[in-house]
């Protein structure tokens, strides 16, 4: 597919870009898919890291400005600015590898994640200031069987999580009563986790250079099978999981998002788990 452009014009191009909501396929980076609206960015890995060491994993994009970072991170990148050196912007020093990242999706069978490769394919459904929303495909064999996923993103201006929900089908057909990890990476075994069950929320709170990152997924309390930490023998290995299952439609959704502290908005545990709390309580009302 072509690359997508889907940048503001600006008249005056000395003032910084409108805060806006953004999506791109990233061809000239090994096929990175990046999105972002003005408190939080993040990238999914594409077709050219297909069996390299990065998979399906979510990255987070630590940016402290409210305008469009992407493009520039890129285009800085390429011409030797480094994105994981904080210029004033923000940087990339978030680690994924094999894992599951922020929010990154797991079959869970017999007590253990398995994850698909990088996304096949990608679509930009529309994409406004307000609202982006676009699609990522995955597909992966594993027990005999064909497994596929439609993962739309839906990313709001003014929202620290953004919406995600994925379809799954099994051998062509709608995968009803799949188990599905959904998985927080824990990069050190002092890091904090949290989990509320009662809000559908849980958080991982660490420190990364010099601040503190919060990052959560959300889901309706009402969906989430069980909760646990599981960890494994590599530096990536370990996990905050919420275990959910698909609807009859194959379905699951639930949000993901950040709070990093040198942005200046989220500073401390407590006010991440009080965002987390309100975020809640506006989407899922009856159930606290």
């Amino acid at each position: 597919m072509p690359a997508l452009f889907l940048g503001v014009i600006r008249a005056d191009e000395s003032k910084p870009p409108e805060p806006s909501t953004y999506a791109r396929f990233v061809p000239e980076r090994l096929d990175d898919f990046a999105w972002e609206n003005d408190l939080i960015a993040f990238r999914a890995y594409g077709p050219a890291l297909r069996s390299k060491t990065e998979d399906s994993g979510i990255d987070v994009w630590l940016k402290r400005v409210p305008y469009p970072i992407i493009d520039k991170w890129y285009a800085g990148d390429a011409a030797g600015k480094s994105y994981h050196e904080d210029h004033g912007e923000g940087y990339d020093a978030y680690k994924v590898g094999a894992s599951r990242g922020c929010g990154g999706l797991a079959l869970w069978i017999d007590g253990k994640m398995i994850s698909s490769d990088t996304f096949t394919n990608w679509k930009i459904v529309r994409s406004s200031r307000e609202e982006t929303v676009f699609i990522l495909s995955y597909e992966w064999q594993y027990g005999g069987n064909t497994y596929t996923e439609d993962k739309e993103i839906s990313i709001r201006l003014g929202e620290r999580l953004f919406q995600s929900t994925s379809t799954f089908k099994m051998n062509g057909k709608a995968a009803a009563n799949l188990s599905i990890a959904i998985g927080l990476l824990r990069h050190h075994p002092a890091d904090t986790v949290m989990e509320n069950r009662g809000q559908g929320w849980m958080a991982v709170w660490e420190k990364i250079d010099d601040s503190n990152l919060g990052i959560a997924v959300l889901i309706d309390p009402a969906k989430i099978d069980t909760f646990l930490v599981q960890e494994g023998p590599g530096d990536l290995d370990d996990h905050a999981l919420f275990v959910t299952h698909t609807d009859k439609d194959g379905r699951v959704q639930y949000h993901i998002g950040y709070g990093w502290e040198r942005a200046g908005q989220i500073t401390t545990l407590d006010q991440w788990a009080g965002y987390l709390k309100e975020f809640s309580k506006n989407k899922y009302p009856n159930t606290l």
